[in-house]
């Protein structure tokens, strides 16, 4: 409607509203009229913070404040003075004789998208929780419930965090991955979990300075390729940008991917596998969001190149054996074993993932050799050894310490990274991050002493109802110690014949309610990954009660986040947070 003189209805007299200097009207929503400084004042009656009725707060120099938490807001247009309250809407007033008219559908100056994506920003730019859920939720109902919210905080993160890429956008990542997984309901939660990291990842940190291209057009992807790897090796994080911005520029994508790729296996295991596993998903929020973000996007990641730990360096992957050595002895061999393996089909022998469990890495390196000699792809390779590195979440000791559970689980989203980039390079290297891998899988094996019984596979066998085995693995998420539990529910969901579909629904209904960390929020996306990958039902099995035994070990949590995002939802719906009505 417009704010024509037909789009105005009588609500009250004047002289009422005059005599009790507030009241609250209802000309098809609740409405609280002030009568200030000579003139009526409407404004919606519920504070857009929380809902609690703003009839029920006080007027004092054209500031209206609600009792609830304080929040101010002027009077005449409704703008905050709390940038965490969010404004509230008013009401054109119109006084005729002694009565009071008012519009109560004005046009909104700004359309409910472009709305919420900037309130969307103002959570972000504010780290606030409850305005970042109302936000998500809004531009859900707006039909820009994906792409919107994952754009704006990406262009947040890559601009408002020195080091760039880091821990918030690798969740946003995530959660982006695994949306069309989830249980509808659960989307907007899984988006909220994803802005709501970037926001805490960048709070309190100065912002990033990217740099720009190198003038010259006609550089290819080989001497590209080269400038960034050398950059990267001497850890000159400006001059890698300037190269990889370049590349973004100038090649396709399988080639930019392929240089990332390179720099990030020049050495091993770098950052203890985040910084492929960042890499990785920066490549993927590309995907989402489209090539032209490619720059920003990827340029974020090079610090996490340049300013990498790097494995090689550490004891443990040089003494009592130097199997870092190891690898650096199979990556000199690569070019000869992939000539060999050309045109030539692998398939993965019987035994091939108990050898890479194996404790000989010797033993393990030649059976990676031998595979790309016989014709293994990178696809094939990464598999396997996120296969294995699953198995070791499978069978992780809970006698071990609780901080383990980030050891086995780091090799296994690094190794889900390596499988993600072989998917899309070609490049050799990528047979590098499969060798690196593999060698963390040996590393972690006492892990799994004594190891845990992997529950036995019998399709058919369970008589169970899959609806009621979903139902118990969410209450093993409601106690603490149940991990084994967790595996065995799993394992009887696919003997039962349960739907998958319904199963990582639920498992991502116990990730979303809790406050699940970083590294359990990883675990869970890389687990569906190996999922929709795999090609036989044992391998389906190990990545879901991996996941399912590491969301055992970690739950239940105070559901914090969950308890905000509830507040939010049913302030959009309209419903009443206080146990006072709005009327």
């Amino acid at each position: 409607m417009t704010d024509d003189e037909s789009a105005f209805v009588r609500v009250a007299d004047r002289s009422a509203v005059k005599a009790d200097g507030q009241m609250v009207v209802n000309p098809g929503k609740a409405i609280a009229l002030f009568h200030h400084d000579g003139t009526v004042y409407a404004v919606d009656n519920r504070c857009p913070h929380m809902g609690f009725p703003l009839s029920q707060g006080t007027v004092d120099s054209g500031i209206l404040t609600c009792h609830w938490h304080h929040a101010r807001f002027e009077l005449a247009e409704g703008d905050t003075f709390d940038i965490w309250a969010d404004d509230v809407q008013t009401y054109p007033v119109e006084l005729r004789d002694d009565g009071v008219y008012l519009n109560p559908d004005p046009e909104r100056t700004v359309s409910e998208p472009i709305y919420w994506r900037n309130r969307l920003a103002d959570g972000l730019q504010e780290n606030l929780p409850l305005v970042m859920a109302k936000a998500v939720i809004g531009l859900d109902a707006e039909d820009e419930g994906f792409y919107t919210p994952i754009e704006t905080a990406v262009n947040f993160g890559t601009n408002y965090r020195d080091m760039g890429w880091g821990s918030g956008l690798t969740v946003l990542a995530a959660m982006a991955n695994i949306y069309d997984d989830l249980a509808v309901a659960d989307r907007t939660r899984a988006l909220y979990t994803g802005v709501r990291y970037v926001a805490d990842d960048c709070a309190d940190e100065p912002p990033r300075f990217s740099q720009y291209q190198l003038a010259n057009r006609s550089l290819g992807y080989d001497r590209l390729k080269s400038w960034f790897r050398e950059t990267c090796a001497v850890r000159d994080t400006d001059g890698a940008e300037r190269c990889l911005l370049t590349a973004v520029e100038n090649l396709a994508p399988p080639q930019v991917a392929g240089i990332l790729v390179a720099a990030a296996t020049d050495h091993l295991y770098m950052n203890t596998g985040h910084t492929l596993d960042f890499i990785n998903k920066a490549l993927e929020t590309v995907d989402h969001l489209g090539w032209e973000h490619a720059d920003s996007i990827l340029a974020a990641t090079v610090q996490q190149i340049t300013d990498a730990s790097r494995s090689e360096e550490r004891s443990a992957w040089r003494q009592p054996i130097d199997v870092a050595q190891l690898c650096f002895d199979a990556d000199e061999r690569l070019s000869e074993l992939v000539v060999a393996g050309d045109g030539r089909t692998w398939e993965r022998p019987a035994g091939f993932i108990e050898t890479l469990l194996g404790d000989d890495p010797h033993a393990i390196t030649e059976a990676l050799t031998d595979a790309i000699r016989l014709g293994a792809t990178h696809e094939q390779l990464a598999h396997a050894v996120t296969t294995a590195a699953a198995r070791r979440i499978v069978q992780f000791s809970t006698s071990n310490e609780f901080s383990d559970w980030n050891t086995v689980h780091h090799t296994f989203s690094y190794a889900n990274a390596v499988h993600g980039m072989a998917r899309r390079t070609d490049a050799i290297e990528v047979y590098r991050g499969c060798i690196d891998a593999a060698m963390s899988v040996y590393l972690d094996r006492f892990l799994n002493t004594p190891p845990a019984p992997i529950p036995d596979p019998e399709p058919g066998a369970s008589d169970g109802d899959p609806a009621e085995i979903r139902e118990g693995l969410l209450e093993t998420f409601d106690k603490q110690g149940q991990v084994d539990r967790a595996a065995r529910l799993v394992n009887e969901h696919f003997d039962a014949g349960g739907d998958p579909v319904a199963l990582k629904q639920t498992l991502g209904t116990g990730l979303l309610r809790e406050d699940a960390n970083f590294h359990t929020l990883q675990n869970v996306e890389a687990a569906f990954s190996q999922f929709d990958r795999a090609d036989c039902d044992g391998d389906r099995r190990v990545a879901l009660m991996a996941t399912a035994r590491y969301m055992a070990a970690h739950f239940p949590t105070r559901r914090e986040a969950e308890q905000t995002y509830t507040i939010a939802d049913r302030l959009h719906r309209g419903e009443s947070i206080h146990t006072s009505t709005a009327e």
